[in-house]
């Protein structure tokens, strides 16, 4: 199993603090948003690679960070050569870059690098081997309007995506996507046919629902914090409740 970490965006949103610092290299205490991340990626035996795949402008933050990291699976700084929102490849676009480079003939766990969560991803991992089908993670979510910013679910009673809408005006359910998915190695060649045939690059969600028109897709629901770094506000209260001692509890 291979491990792509989408980090490629340009977190305009969070300006002033990601002028010159990817979002993913923001500090929470004495680690970053990534060290987080990939400590929890580190859990998995079948991981053998983490790429994380960012733009030009942070390419050299993230290669100072990989040289400094250390950790248990061996990191790949991917620059995928863009420079702007204008001209980025999108989350998708990104994945299949790295696929193309790196000639992945394997099962792939994407991750966005700007989600820190307390669940385990090896529970994601053995019920993934135990349907033997491509998964995506999900949680109930509390708050109605947070799922206007999120992909959202509909599933059956054993848990098979039988609907998905990225960003809805109107939720059919509380099942909130996180940007977690497990890929299984025939899938792989099949997202450069989803960009062929001239869909969405951009969020990583926006595959799913073409996915399940084409296989069967699963989820996995946890029950845990998961906390998207994606505003100023979000990330000064991921400062706060960590100061606190509460960062992943409700």
């Amino acid at each position: 199993m291979q491990c792509v970490l989408l980090a490629a965006g340009y977190a305009t949103r969070l300006y002033p603090l990601t002028e010159n610092m990817p979002k993913a290299l923001l500090k929470l205490g004495d680690k970053t948003i990534l060290d987080m991340v990939v400590e929890k990626i580190d859990e998995i035996d079948d991981v053998e690679n983490i790429y994380v795949v960012t733009n030009e402008r942070f390419y050299k933050n993230f290669v100072d960070w990989a040289e400094a990291h250390k950790g248990k699976k061996p990191v790949e700084v991917i620059n995928d050569h863009t420079t702007t929102n204008d001209n980025r490849k999108g989350a998708i676009g990104d994945l299949k870059y790295v696929i193309d480079l790196k000639g992945i003939d394997d099962e792939i766990l994407v991750m966005a690098s700007d989600n820190i969560f307390d669940f385990s991803l090896n529970d994601f991992v053995d019920i993934y081997r135990e349907k033997n089908c491509d998964m995506i993670c999900a949680n109930r979510i509390e708050n109605y309007e947070d799922l206007h910013a999120m992909g959202v679910a509909e599933l059956g009673e054993d848990g098979k995506v039988l609907g998905f809408e990225e960003k809805p005006e109107k939720p059919k359910t509380d099942l909130g996507v996180s940007p977690f998915y497990l890929y299984k190695k025939d899938t792989v060649p099949m997202v450069g046919q989803y960009l062929q045939e001239g869909n969405n690059p951009d969020a990583p969600g926006h595959f799913i629902p073409w996915l399940i028109g084409q296989k069967p897709v699963y989820a996995y629901v946890f029950d845990a914090v998961r906390i998207d770094i994606g505003t100023p506000e979000s990330y000064y209260d991921a400062l706060d409740r960590l100061e606190k001692g509460t960062l992943f509890r409700n």
